[in-house]
Parts: structure tokens; sequence; C-alpha cells
């Protein structure tokens, strides 16, 4: 499949938000976790925009006929789509942007949590096999240079069978990251092995560190029996977001 066709696709099952006026704006692509497309992200889209940026709260399992709860079962246990295979979804709305009156396509930041931070990360490691790891014909990974100016990676998963601490990115954004001390989901050894991997390889990596965070902290509707939910630090990683985004919209 074609990465614009894929786009279209996953598009029409994703939420935009926008500022007024006609554009173009830059844009953020905002990428659920394994649970599914959960309302707290939408908190961050509405930062993006009282921060001049679109944003696209991005859908990976209803263009995949996924459920809610096949994601629980099938991808949280890492049965079914992982990163690898999902940053696809990446490389499609980078094409599919391209297409958009609206978004200034050549200004892109990604904002990743948990499995999204995977996928994320994963499209960066996997470089120019893209096309192979992904089944997107075109997918391009010149795009990750050229239009994203910043990640943000929240409690992402990074242990195996994640591809960054064994390869790197070799070239990336900006990244700002948030990890939790207490998280019994993802930890916090390997998402920080990982980010250290990037500062080795000379990437600009900015991290905070929660110390007494679980998974989900800022979830006020998850489900898994070890996430308790922190309105502070919710609050404190909107700020943070915005502070990233003021940082890309400068590039």
């Amino acid at each position: 499949m074609l990465s614009a066709d894929w786009g279209a696709k996953v598009a029409d099952a994703s939420k935009v938000f926008k500022p007024a006026g006609p554009g173009p704006f830059p844009v953020a692509l905002i990428l659920h976790g394994c649970g599914g497309k959960t309302p707290f992200l939408e908190t961050y889209a509405k930062v993006a925009v009282d921060a001049g940026w679109a944003a696209v709260v991005v859908d990976s399992f209803k263009p995949r006929g996924m459920s809610t709860l096949d994601g629980k079962l099938f991808v949280c246990t890492g049965m079914a789509l992982q990163g690898l295979k999902r940053s696809a979804d990446v490389f499609a709305m980078l094409a599919w942007l391209e297409r958009q009156s609206w978004a200034d396509a050549a200004r892109v930041f990604l904002a990743g949590w948990s499995h999204g931070g995977w996928s994320i990360m994963d499209g960066y490691a996997i470089g120019v096999n893209a096309a192979r790891a992904t089944g997107l014909t075109d997918a391009d990974a010149t795009k990750l240079r050229s239009q994203v100016k910043g990640a943000l990676l929240v409690y992402p998963y990074a242990a195996y069978p994640s591809l960054t601490s064994s390869r790197g990115w070799g070239y990336g954004p900006r990244v700002f990251a948030v990890i939790g001390g207490k998280d019994q989901v993802v930890g916090w050894k390997y998402p920080q092995k990982a980010l250290d991997r990037l500062k080795r390889d000379g990437l600009s990596v900015d991290t905070v560190f929660y110390p007494d965070a679980t998974h989900a902290f800022d979830d006020d509707r998850a489900n898994d029996p070890r996430a308790r939910y922190r309105p502070d630090l919710f609050s404190q990683t909107q700020t943070y977001f915005a502070k990233a985004l003021g940082s890309a919209r400068t590039l």
C-alpha cells in the first residue's frame, strides 16, 4: 500500500484539532498507547492548539479493524501490532499531511505515549528499511529528517523487541522524554537505556524523571491496577509538552 493511501485511512479514524484561522499550521501527531485512543490525549491536543499547532490524535486501531479490547488482549501483550509495524502510521501520516492545505507538513512534532512512543522510536531505528518493515511500498525515512522538528516520548516501551537501544537512530530531532520511577509496565531502566543510546549518537535529549510516577499517571481513566493518576504530574507534563512545541516551532 502507498503511504498516502494508508494515511488517508488512518486520518479518517483520527481526530483533528486546529487553531482558529486558515493555516497552514505546524502539526503535532499524537500516538496513543496499547490501550487505544483515550480521552486524556485530547487534553494534550488542546495544549498543542494553544501553542499554535494543529494536532491529530491518531487512531491506530480502527483502520485495522481492532477494538480497544483487542488492544488490551493482543497489542498490550505483544502478540499483535508491535511498534515496528505500527510505525507505518507515522510515515503514512507524514505523507497525508502533505496533501492538507491547513497543514505545514514541513514542521511536524511527533508525540507518543507508551506503545506510541515505541512506534516512533522504531520508525527512526529502522531507517532505510522502512518500506520492507512497515509494508508501505514508498515509506520514506528521509521524511523523518526533513519534516519532523521534535519528538516527545512519554513512558515509552523500550525493552525487547524495541530497536533503539541496539541500533540507535543515526539521526533525529530533539527528543523530549518523560519517565516514571515507579512504572511497573515499561519500567524506567529500559527507556533510560534507549535515551542514553541516543545521547551517545549525538542527539539532543531532554528528560524529565518523576520518581513517584507510575505508568499512565496522566490518564484518569486508566484501568491498569498498577496505574495511579497524578493530576499534578499531568499538569506538569502538559507544560513540558508546550515547552517542547515552543522549542520545535523555532526550527
